[in-house]
């Protein structure tokens, strides 16, 4: 109840969710002593794989004995999710104490809800010099909070696609000025850039980063993988090959960000083992994204049934998750909700072979579309209804033995349905 009223206090702070600029941000950190120059980072930006990406990077690390913090937005379930120091999740009183020191410290300035957010991470990431930070970028990253570091160990770069256009203006709605906003403020260190959905993101990305003096590796050109067989795969990179397991998360995906994960430790050179690796690997944890559910109130009324769920939110998110779901045979039934600013008809256009389709409101998110106006914009999928909660939506199917349940299309979707599970 504590965080919720300093949360509260903080949306207030500003009268816009995003303003972007870093002049609030600066001078926050300024008045708190300038932390975020006292730490060890490595800067996550991109679209898609940011949060899956630093899973791995976390698991290895942490088998490695090598203690980190993480700060990753948005939450799923918790807004402690986002403050991790020493490997741990900071208590409710302790993340409480903390917000309320830099809240006094603000002394009531405007500055947005992620901006302070931010200030208090890298307050109490100054806490510890020696730990490694595993720092995601939130919007676009040139104008974002996370981007007042002078000097980081590297910066990965995930896939990047359109996303949170409604924050451009209408003649910049491209992949050219996505890639630009991204990247172009990239610092001198290292840069480890995944796998991209096309080559012309790829070649955007070179262009945009060609002048930047950091040492480069590229997906297929410095690191690659492939499939193995009997639960293993084999990844690749100057250093040599190696033979891992392949971890107990769903999706073809994982494998292209466990490999950007693999190739920025190698390089940085932590002096971390190879069974280091292996072991890490086999310890990952992904929250809202590919994550089938097995036990729990929901999985009860889906039965013998999978159920799945999956926080993806744009058209690359879709196509990605529609490529694991085409290599499995059986009935897909899906349940959508989405926040107001997406793609809806691209995204919906991006599954194929869908059994049936209910639509959703996403509690508790004033700036989701609602679950009645999403049917009308799904109208070309046949068999779309709309029921107004999870609980209903689930009860309303019927559902054959080895059908499938996915629940996708949001994030804030997928940590309603984990607190109500």
């Amino acid at each position: 109840m504590k965080l919720q009223k300093i949360l509260s206090r903080f949306l207030k702070l500003h009268p816009k969710e995003i303003d972007l600029s870093l002049d609030r941000i600066k001078l926050l950190c300024k008045k708190l002593g300038n932390p975020q120059d006292k730490i060890k980072a490595i800067s996550i930006v991109g679209t898609n794989g940011k949060q899956s990406t630093i899973n791995a990077i976390f698991s290895i690390l942490k088998e490695a004995n090598i203690k980190c913090n993480v700060y990753t937005s948005p939450h799923i379930q918790r807004i402690n999710e986002r403050f991790i120091f020493n490997n741990q999740e900071l208590e409710d009183e302790k993340l409480a104490r903390l917000f309320e020191e830099v809240e006094k410290i603000n002394d009531n300035q405007k500055i947005t809800f992620f901006e302070i957010l931010t200030a208090c991470y890298f307050y109490k990431a100054a806490q510890y010099p020696e730990n490694i930070n595993l720092i995601e970028a939130g919007l676009f990253h040139r104008f974002d909070a996370t981007n007042i570091l002078k000097k980081n160990l590297a910066t990965v770069v995930t896939s990047i696609s359109k996303d949170h256009l409604d924050w451009l203006p209408k003649n910049e709605q491209t992949i050219e000025k996505i890639v630009f906003e991204k990247t172009s403020s990239l610092l001198n260190s290292n840069i480890i850039v995944s796998k991209q959905n096309s080559i012309e993101t790829t070649r955007l990305i070179e262009k945009t980063i060609n002048k930047n003096l950091s040492k480069k590796l590229y997906f297929n050109e410095d690191f690659s993988y492939s499939n193995g067989e009997n639960g293993f795969f084999y990844y690749e990179d100057k250093f040599g090959g190696l033979k891992l397991p392949i971890p107990n998360i769903l999706g073809q995906f994982q494998l292209e960000n466990i490999s950007t994960a693999i190739a920025t430790l190698r390089l940085l050179d932590f002096n971390i083992k190879d069974d280091d690796i292996k072991k890490g690997l086999t310890k990952i944890k992904s929250l809202g994204r590919l994550q089938e559910i097995k036990s729990g109130k929901l999985k009860t009324l889906v039965k013998n049934n999978q159920l799945i769920i999956d926080g993806s939110h744009n058209e690359d998110g879709a196509r990605v998750l529609n490529e694991y779901l085409q290599t499995l045979d059986c009935n897909k039934h899906f349940i959508i909700g989405m926040m107001s600013n997406k793609d809806h008809e691209k995204y919906i256009s991006c599954f194929k072979d869908i059994s049936s389709l209910t639509t959703v409101d996403v509690p508790n998110q004033p700036n989701a579309i609602s679950g009645k106006k999403l049917k009308e914009k799904f109208g070309n999928v046949s068999n779309v209804k709309y029921e107004e909660n999870i609980e209903k939506a689930i009860k309303s199917l019927t559902l054959k033995e080895n059908d499938m349940l996915i629940i996708t299309g949001s994030l804030y979707l997928a940590g309603e349905i984990l607190n109500l599970n």
